[in-house]
């Protein structure tokens, strides 16, 4: 019994031990076939290596070839006549050229510090510029005085305020770039020039003078046909004269425009009809017409010569490039009328359109037709009126446009669609009565 049961427990131990050994070789034979499966996926991804790598130098090789080209900009700018300026979304500093470090005295910025524009430029107009062009995401156009602030006291005797004009345009990640010219040295130049000029023509009047008390003698002592040619030397005399006058007085007007003036209550329908009754002779060579559309009282406050003065040389104009029986028209209206000015409501506007049916202006004189000494299509030139007393020197339209800017109003040229004439538009401000 007692061999029975000692045989019963060897059976069981080694049953057991055999289940042992056969779960045993099932985990074995199960440990290698992950193994194996990385083992492939590695076989398969090795093929792949080679073209990973030669991504990675081409996007490398791209990578240096942008640096390159932003290193080229980067150079051009620092030696382009302009300056330029780069900023981010927090108005800091990020990048400008050397131009640009001039004209702001950006001194103490160095390329790779990343400071706020505003505590190196003191420029309200140049900041108000760079949030303007953020915000509307349009490229925008400023042109002001800059003052420019200094740390040495000592150097600021040295430093002159300049004009600056800017064109700014968003970039992406709301960053800004700021182009800026220094308009300072052209307009010393000019005032060297109107200064020159204007001495120029103080030296002119007097020989011109004296030629023309000259040419007045010997009128009086030639015959015909021999005073004609003494006749035509007192028209060009009275020429020269007229635009030597014209270009002192033009050149005073722009220098302080209001230091001519001379105020007073004008009534504007009197003093144009006064202006057409000294050009009427001339307009009877063409046989051309007036009319007047508009109130009947008009009162402005106004320089009384100077007003005069306008519609001269603009009806003169008319009279010269009108077509032959036609018409040239006066058209006024107050756009806003304000009786009285304690308020702060605008003050009143008076429109006035002045229309001929000659040639017109040509599309590319438009933008000039206001310039001294510009002179547009010649076949708007009526060679017939060049013996006329009016003779015209290229400054009557640029002391137009100055006498009305000086009044605080406004003067466009144009060519009206229903006669195909020239269109003057004046708005006159401080209309007082109608």
């Amino acid at each position: 019994m007692l061999l029975l049961g000692f045989f019963l427990g060897l059976a069981v131990g080694i049953g057991f031990w055999i289940w042992q050994q056969v779960q045993l070789n099932r985990y074995l034979t199960r440990v290698p076939q992950p193994l194996h499966s990385h083992t492939s996926k590695v076989k398969v991804a090795l093929p792949l290596l080679p073209r990973l790598r030669r991504e990675i130098a081409t996007i490398e090789k791209h990578r240096q070839d942008l640096e390159q080209s932003l290193q080229t900009y980067q150079d051009l700018l620092d030696f382009a006549p302009v300056g330029y300026l780069q900023v981010d979304e927090e108005n800091q500093l990020l990048w400008c050229n050397q131009q640009a470090r001039e004209i702001l005295y950006l001194q103490r910025w160095q390329p790779g510090q990343v400071r706020l524009l505003l505590e190196l430029v003191r420029s309200y107009e140049l900041d108000r510029l760079i949030e303007q062009t953020r915000d509307r995401q349009k490229a925008q156009t400023k042109e002001w005085v800059f003052h420019p602030s200094c740390d040495n006291a000592a150097e600021m005797h040295t430093i002159k305020s300049l004009m600056l004009r800017a064109f700014s345009l968003p970039l992406p990640n709301e960053q800004v770039g700021v182009f800026l010219e220094n308009r300072q040295p052209l307009l010393d130049m000019n005032q060297v020039r109107e200064r020159s000029f204007s001495d120029l023509a103080h030296e002119l009047r007097t020989p011109l003078t004296s030629i023309r008390l000259v040419a007045e003698t010997l009128q009086n002592r030639l015959e015909p046909p021999l005073n004609r040619w003494v006749d035509r030397l007192v028209q060009e005399v009275d020429r020269l004269v007229n635009l030597v006058q014209s270009w002192l007085e033009l050149t005073q007007m722009e220098a302080n425009p209001t230091m001519q003036l001379h105020i007073e209550m004008v009534e504007l329908r009197s003093l144009i009809t006064s202006v057409w009754e000294t050009l009427e002779p001339l307009a009877q060579r063409q046989h051309l017409s007036f009319s007047y559309s508009g109130p009947e009282k008009l009162t402005i406050k106004a320089d009384s010569a100077r007003i005069y003065q306008v519609f001269l040389n603009l009806l003169d104009n008319s009279i010269k490039y009108s077509s032959p029986n036609s018409s040239i028209q006066i058209q006024a209206e107050i756009l806003s009328f304000n009786k009285n000015h304690q308020d702060n409501s605008p003050p009143s506007i008076l429109e006035i359109n002045l229309i001929d049916a000659g040639e017109g202006f040509a599309d590319e004189d438009l933008p000039h037709v206001f310039e001294r000494f510009y002179r547009g299509d010649k076949a708007r030139t009526h060679s017939a009126l060049q013996d006329n007393n009016i003779v015209g020197n290229g400054l009557g339209l640029a002391i137009v446009r100055q006498i009305i800017l000086a009044h605080g109003g406004s003067i466009k040229a144009m060519n009206h669609p229903e006669s195909g004439g020239a269109w003057i538009q004046l708005h006159i401000p401080e209309v007082v009565a109608n």
